[in-house]
């Protein structure tokens, strides 16, 4: 289950686990944080544990009565990389198989996600944290020119997935970079075999109804404390304001709002802009895994969801 952000992604997903004796994987590289509820979306629920899941399934996040992993798991000052989710997901994903029950993949971060089917993973790196502080005192600009001049095929490749700001990512391939002398191009999937079997859903409304979700959304979330939120992951927690910044969107304007570099409305201009930018964005990268081969359902209510769903269990 896919889709732009404030599409519906979660509260579907429930839906499907409820219908069809399933459990929520989460392909969100916020939610698995702690602390960070408002800003990623996270459905109410907590962290239980039972002997009566496998290892890797002990410790699950029970949102209205079901079971959702790689939420709430890590200090927001822990890397979590997309090859760690990868490999995560994918023991998760066998232990709900081998008790009976359906795996559900859901969230916005696509990247993830199609890691996950595809069964790739990135180059086995470990953190560099002496290159990491290095690399994070450079501007984001300054960090995509050095990796254009280091590995012009990886800046491509960025381009093409408009991720030519995200800091996170630049940083991570200068460090394969830096230990391999460029990033390794991944094996080509086979979709096939990816296509039969799995349903990929991916909920995506109208534009106008998507951007009035955004719009209602945001004043929700603010309404809710999520300054308040900003500032305890800062000040309790220990997060520092660049790593807030990193994470982007929400966390990004409010921190800069806490720290005074812009005004109220400034914020909420910004929010608003990048919000509806990064949708757009994760359409794009459906449109482009769609052209790869990945044969995805474009649904846009429950009812259409579920019909599938019943669908392809039954072939």
């Amino acid at each position: 289950m896919i889709g732009p952000t404030a599409s519906g992604k979660s509260d579907l997903a429930i839906t499907l686990a409820h219908s069809f004796n399933g459990e929520v994987i989460s392909c969100d590289s916020r939610q698995i944080y702690r602390g960070m509820d408002i800003g990623s979306g996270k459905e109410p629920g907590k962290i239980t544990r039972s002997k009566k899941r496998g290892c890797a399934t002990r410790n699950a996040y029970i949102s209205s009565g079901i079971p959702h992993y790689l939420i709430d798991t890590h200090h927001p000052n822990t890397i979590f990389s997309a090859d760690k989710f990868v490999t995560r997901a994918h023991r998760i994903k066998k232990e709900i198989i081998q008790r009976k029950k359906l795996p559900i993949i859901a969230g916005g971060t696509l990247f993830w996600a199609q890691g996950l089917l595809e069964g790739s993973v990135g180059a086995s790196v470990p953190p560099n944290d002496v290159l990491r502080r290095k690399l994070q005192k450079k501007s984001t600009e300054g960090l995509f020119a050095l990796l254009t001049k280091k590995d012009p095929d990886r800046a491509e490749s960025l381009i093409k997935r408009n991720e030519i700001n995200n800091k996170i990512r630049i940083i991570r391939s200068l460090e394969i970079i830096a230990a391999h002398g460029k990033v390794p191009e991944p094996p080509k999937p086979d979709y096939t075999s990816l296509n039969k079997n799995n349903l990929i859903l991916a909920i995506t409304p109208p534009q106008e109804v998507l951007y009035d979700r955004i719009e209602r959304r945001l004043d929700r979330r603010l309404d809710d404390g999520m300054l308040q939120e900003v500032h305890n992951l800062h000040f309790d927690m220990g997060v520092s304001w660049t790593r807030l910044e990193n994470f982007g969107l929400e966390y990004r304007w409010c921190t800069r709002y806490l720290r005074g570099q812009i005004t109220e409305s400034e914020m909420h201009e910004k929010l608003r802009y990048d919000i509806k930018h990064y949708a757009k964005r994760q359409l794009t990268w459906i449109k482009r895994w769609e052209k790869q081969g990945a044969h995805i359902h474009r649904i846009q209510d429950e009812k259409e969801a579920l019909t599938l769903a019943r669908e392809f269990l039954t072939q």
